[in-house]
């Protein structure tokens, strides 16, 4: 899969974008049926240049047997819907696992978290559409493509919702479902772009029908999921979580930039959250996954543990070290420790 992207590098970029290589495999194998019509790095068969823009991919797949794989904790490129026609399904989203049985569909948001399988994909069949709305993170603004023709009313309604609420698995209604099989019939006998008219009023279709499901249901809907303190706390998460992005050059004004937020904002933000200044939090990180790395890679010396986390040099962070664990770094490898603080 390559090493993930950092969240919120920008909207022309894809985060940790899933380039569903097991997927691919496994329909190279014959293990798998995949159709799909994309744009972009999704697999599947070129949607015509200009075409419906902003369509990531329409497809399905069809599994008659267990599968040997699934699809690895990912973030995609827009807002993607996803239903499952036949079979069962592992799914989980943030922190929260699913088993996804026949008729149920999925949403997800460009900045949530998630994973297809359990870790495995069991038989069945899936289908789904991913749909780029310009944004990254949850404190931007909206910009459906120009080829989703809702009224201005029912887009605003339809982005007031899916901001401001994440529930993530829903019972598909029958007309969802009829959207989806249409789509899938488009999107198989379609071999030369010939379909793009049938393909958008299909999707169209599923999206109002979307809405209408969405409108039957007493949603809560939680401002605070859309404001730009959850967009740091998200950026302060990914930053603990990767590996690859701590040992990143960081800056407080790259910080803030990448959550769209002016220095002031975001360092006021970060305080609320740990209580510390954006830099220290990033070094707290970094020594905690340096602690982690001393006690689970024995064989990495104190310098390529130092380099990994983002230190600039083996010394800096045997002082840095000293100063949190009370110990230098060979003396807590030699010594042991319980779990330090991260």
């Amino acid at each position: 899969m390559g090493k993930p992207a950092p969240i919120f590098r920008g909207p022309e970029e894809t985060y940790e974008a899933d380039a569903c290589l097991p997927l691919v495999e496994a329909a190279r194998g014959g293990r798998i049926r995949l159709e799909a019509l994309v744009h972009g790095h999704y697999p599947g068969r070129r949607l015509p240049h200009g075409a419906l823009p902003g369509l990531k991919t329409a497809g399905f797949w069809d599994a008659e047997e267990d599968q040997n794989w699934g699809l690895p904790w990912h973030r995609n490129e827009g807002i993607e819907l996803t239903l499952l026609e036949s079979g069962s399904l592992g799914f989980s989203v943030d922190d929260r696992e699913y088993l996804l049985e026949a008729g149920n569909l999925t949403v997800t948001r460009p900045w949530q978290r998630h994973r297809v399988g359990k870790p495995n994909v069991d038989a069945g069949r899936l289908l789904w559409l991913i749909v780029d709305v310009g944004v990254r993170r949850p404190n931007q603004a909206w910009k459906w493509p120009a080829w989703l023709v809702l009224s201005e009313a029912d887009r605003d309604e339809l982005t007031n919702i899916l901001r401001n609420s994440e529930q993530p698995v829903w019972r598909a209604s029958g007309e969802i479902r009829r959207c989806f099989q249409g789509i899938a019939h488009i999107v198989e006998s379609d071999h030369n772009g010939g379909q793009v008219s049938r393909l958008a009023v299909r999707l169209n279709e599923l999206v109002l029908a979307f809405l209408d499901l969405l409108r039957q249901h007493d949603l809560r809907l939680d401002q605070s999921l859309s404001s730009s303190r959850r967009t740091v706390q998200l950026f302060l998460a990914d930053l603990r979580s990767h590996l690859e992005h701590l040992a990143l050059e960081w800056t407080v004004e790259e910080m803030a930039r990448l959550c769209g937020l002016g220095v002031t904002q975001f360092v006021h933000h970060v305080r609320s959250l740990v209580n510390m200044t954006p830099m220290h939090y990033l070094n707290h990180c970094r020594l905690g996954l340096g602690a982690r790395m001393l006690r689970e890679h024995p064989e990495k010396t104190v310098t390529d543990v130092a380099l990994t986390c983002g230190f600039g040099s083996s010394q800096y962070f045997a002082t840095a070290f000293g100063a949190r664990f009370g110990r230098t770094p060979r003396e807590f490898r030699r010594l042991g420790s319980s779990s330090p603080g991260e």
